[in-house]
């Protein structure tokens, strides 16, 4: 069985059906990982959405931000704009009850022990280990897949807390893991997340580093695959597997064999 990490989609559904071809999968034996974002922005998100639901336990999507943009939006939490026009199309359709139900019980986390691998959308902060990352995780996840979760949808957004305390609780709890694991990408010298930076690592104001890069760590040890970050680019080695490659921007589609030996496929996209 051969597992594949592939970048966000965001709706980029052509592109994805060229990667599958090259990399010759089969539902029946092989798995995707998917690193969220499945919509927005691209021009067939429910499309998208659609065959990767179709394609049930052969693969594992994590959510992304964008995915919780559509939650939020179907029930009129967030006030829409041109970032999010495409959303629209998902919303009107006849199956979109079922495809946001689909959605909304998605993990925020997914780990390996056989791989000793971890997915998450954005990032990790540096002072949880794999396990607490995994429980607090579930803590979130509970929330999403509760029957209350509108109203947490209605205070999602907000950069505060910027920073983990064990001592956090409610929704200000729930709100910084949601945070960490699907926005996050630079860390200040306190360990507080910054929302400012989008660019390259080397393009960041002083004093921030990325979330990888934070020292002492306590995941390290463990591959984390995540994607969220088109400006970082591919990176494969040892200890991260980064896939967002902004297929959506024009650029490429990245898929990466998971194993011993990894291996990067990759397809142009159209902008």
């Amino acid at each position: 069985m051969a597992q594949y990490a592939i970048g966000d989609l965001q709706g980029c559904y052509d592109p994805f059906l060229r990667l599958l071809d090259k990399i010759a999968f089969d539902p029946d034996k092989d798995r995707l990982w998917l690193t969220g974002d499945l919509v927005n922005r691209g021009p067939k998100s429910r499309k998208t959405l659609r065959f990767v639901r179709s394609l049930g336990d052969s693969v594992i999507a994590v959510l992304g931000n964008h995915d919780l943009h559509l939650l939020a939006l179907a029930h009129d939490v967030k006030v829409t704009n041109a970032r999010f026009d495409s959303l629209w199309k998902i919303l009107g359709g006849d199956d979109c009850d079922e495809l946001l139900e689909w959605l909304r019980h998605r993990p925020l986390a997914h780990y390996s022990d056989k791989l000793n691998t971890l997915m998450v959308h954005a990032g990790i902060p540096p002072n949880w280990t794999v396990e607490k990352t995994l429980a607090r995780s579930a803590e979130a996840e509970a929330v999403l897949q509760g029957d209350d979760y509108v109203d947490f949808l209605k205070v999602m957004y907000s950069n505060k807390p910027n920073k983990w305390s064990s001592k956090l609780t409610g929704m200000d709890r729930i709100r910084y893991i949601i945070n960490a694991l699907t926005r996050m990408r630079m860390l200040d010298k306190k360990s507080r997340i910054d929302f400012t930076h989008t660019g390259p690592p080397d393009k960041a104001a002083a004093g921030l580093v990325p979330w990888f890069e934070a020292p002492n760590a306590r995941w390290r040890g463990t591959r984390i695959v995540f994607g969220h970050w088109s400006a970082l680019g591919l990176m494969v080695n040892e200890d991260l597997v980064a896939v967002d490659t902004g297929c959506v921007w024009g650029r490429k589609l990245s898929a990466v064999r998971l194993g011993k030996k990894a291996k990067t496929y990759q397809v142009q996209c159209a902008r």
